[in-house]
Parts: structure tokens; sequence; C-alpha cells
């Protein structure tokens, strides 16, 4: 699919807007007076889509990774200021948007598919691989898209494979696996940043570009965490009574004086931090608690002294905002000492025990289209 994207044509004050306050319509309107019912009318329906609320035109597409990327390619295609911030943060060229070109899902024998394409011909020619959450393109597909014939043979002066993600500068910079491919430097780009670009464009642009440019800030923003905000699903984790070698604060204490928790990233653990999170210690559920902040850690003495200042791999560390439970006792049930499990959060207060709230809501999930 190709985009072209295009100069502004917007005349600076739009189309006419009618006064309606001037004549009144055939008829009465007994119950009320006109400009109430014209004030009323601004007012929008509700549109959900599968019981989750649509607040603009980009969730209709989705939230997986092709879904994020159409979306921001859209945008870039329709907004020439947004357009131009990105490729000049890219590339440092102030691009005219006339003669650029977005392509989305371009396929290469035997070269695998690309996410996005951006060309400028004979300019600058980039290739995007956007990723959900923090995970990064590995060497081989990266390989893949650097022999793409038409980007080898592009003479574009300007070449770049770009690492999209929400990782961190820091973080992606320790942990892309490659960072040029035959003389082509491997980049890596944010989705805060493609927030903040969007966020300057809106600043700069046309009244159309700032209406488009709010809505995609307002999709981007409720992924970017990548956590999906109004999910119930609540991650129960055991806690070890005592306290670690080495350590001189217990995991009970990091959760309940601290307010923190960490854990690996991936490997068995979420990819994506939950929206809540549950503990449970001592043969019962303890506190449930709303994730209100994170960040990937690698030294956790930096942010929690009582541990060992030593280097990790990637972990997840948790902001934890105050604590909440059923008023009655739900034990653990039949799940394993270390065992860790999904539960919907109003489960965990409806059923009598931790393994019974994983069945019950494991038989709900399967019943939603």
């Amino acid at each position: 699919m190709a985009c072209a994207a295009f100069a502004r044509v917007c005349p600076s004050g739009g189309a006419a807007k009618a006064d309606l306050t001037r004549t009144r319509p055939r008829g009465t309107i007994p119950t009320a007076s006109w400009e109430s019912v014209t004030q009323r009318s601004s007012a929008v329906a509700e549109l959900y889509l599968h019981n989750r609320q649509v607040h603009n035109i980009f969730q209709l597409l989705g939230e997986h990774e092709n879904d994020i990327s159409y979306s921001v390619a859209w945008a870039l295609a329709r907004c020439p200021s947004f357009l131009q911030e990105f490729l000049l943060e890219i590339s440092g060229l102030a691009a005219d948007a006339d003669g650029v070109v977005i392509r989305l899902q371009q396929q290469e024998t035997a070269e695998g598919i690309t996410d996005i394409e951006i060309e400028w011909p004979g300019h600058l020619y980039l290739i995007v691989e956007a990723k959900r959450g923090w995970t990064l393109p590995g060497r081989g597909q990266l390989e893949r898209y650097a022999r793409r014939k038409s980007f080898r043979e592009s003479t574009a002066g300007f070449k770049r494979l770009l690492a999209l993600s929400e990782c961190s500068r820091e973080y992606a910079e320790r942990n892309l696996e490659v960072r040029e491919i035959g003389g082509v430097p491997v980049e890596p780009f944010s989705w805060k940043d493609v927030a903040i670009l969007a966020r300057k464009a809106r600043s700069e642009g046309s009244h159309a570009e700032k209406r488009l440019l709010e809505e995609l800030l307002t999709y981007v923003g409720g992924i970017i965490a990548m956590r999906k905000v109004d999910s119930n699903w609540v991650y129960v984790v055991s806690l070890g009574s005592g306290t670690p070698e080495g350590w001189s604060i217990s995991w009970i204490d990091i959760v309940n004086r601290r307010s923190r928790y960490f854990h690996p990233f991936g490997s068995g653990w979420p990819k994506e931090p939950p929206n809540y999170i549950a503990f449970r210690y001592y043969g019962r559920l303890q506190s449930i608690h709303r994730i209100e902040d994170y960040e990937v850690v690698t030294n956790m003495h930096k942010k929690i002294p009582e541990i060992p200042d030593e280097e990790w791999g990637s972990f997840f560390l948790y902001t934890l905002g105050p604590g909440f439970r059923p008023d009655k006792e739900v034990r653990t049930g039949n799940i394993y000492r270390n065992g860790r499990v999904w539960c919907m959060l109003d489960t965990l207060f409806t059923c009598d025990s931790v393994s019974e709230a994983r069945h019950v809501s494991k038989e709900r999930a399967a019943q939603e289209p």
C-alpha cells in the first residue's frame, strides 16, 4: 500500500459555518429554545467495540503492531507538519512532503515484509520495524530488510533501519543485536519519541492536522506504556516470606513498605506491564494494586539500596498504587507454590480462592468474542 504525503491545501479559514441562531426552521419547539437545542446537538453518542469504548477513529483498527503502524503512517501521510518533524528528527533533512512516499507492508521475495518504508527519492530511505512493548527486532530480520533490492539500489544519500518500540534509548542501545548492517546504521526510536514529535507538530499544523494528531496522540497514549489501562485482568504472583541472601529487605517489605515490585522481562513473565497485580502469601490473597508506573532496570540497587549492587538482566520495576482486597478471606487454592496466574478483577472478590477465580476467568474469556 502506498500513501503519498501531500502538501497542505486547506484554506486557513476552513468552510464557513452556518449561523443557526439567526433563522428558525419551520414548526415550533414547544419544550426548549432553539439555542438550547443547537447547543445540545454538539454532543455525540458513545461508541463501543466488543464492549470497549471507542474514543477515536484509530481504535477501530485495533491495538496490534500492524494497527499501530498503519495509524502512525496515515498520520504521517496526512499531516505534513508531522512528517517534516519526524524526518528532521531522524535525518536532519528538511524534507518536502510533496515528494515523500510512505509504503506499508511491502513484500520482496525472501526478504520479508516491512512495516513502514519512507522514501524521499534521491534523498532519504527509511525502513521502520515497529514493535509493541519492550521488544526489539532481531539481527536476522534487520539483515533481510537491508538486503532488499529496492533499499540496496536506492541512490538516497541517507539510509536508516529504524527499530521502533517502547524501549528507552539507553535500553535499546544496550540490547539491540546489531547497530549497523552493510554500512547502514540501525537506529532505535521509541513510541514516546513519536508522541513528542506529534505533539510538537500539532502546535504548528493546520486545523485539520491538529484534529488528526490529537486523535493519534490519544490512541498512541493508550498503548505506550504498553498497557491496556482499561483492562481488568490481574496478574497474581506469590511472594516469599523470607529475605533473599545478601539482601536487607524482604519481598513482602518491598511491596508493603516501598510500594514496588519487580520481575524479569519475558522468559515466562509478562513482556508488557499488566494494569493490576496481586500478591499472595501465607496461603491467601493479601493485596491487589494498580500499577501506576514502571521502568526497565538492570541494577536494582540503584532503586532499592537494600539489594546488592549488581548488574542483572532486564527487569520491570513497578510503582504500585494503594493496596486493596476483598473483605472476605480468599485462599490460594489449587495453585503450586510459586505459581503465577491471571484472574479478572471481579472474580477475586466473588470467588473463595485464587484458583477458582482463575478458572472462572478462563471460562468467561473463552465465551467473549
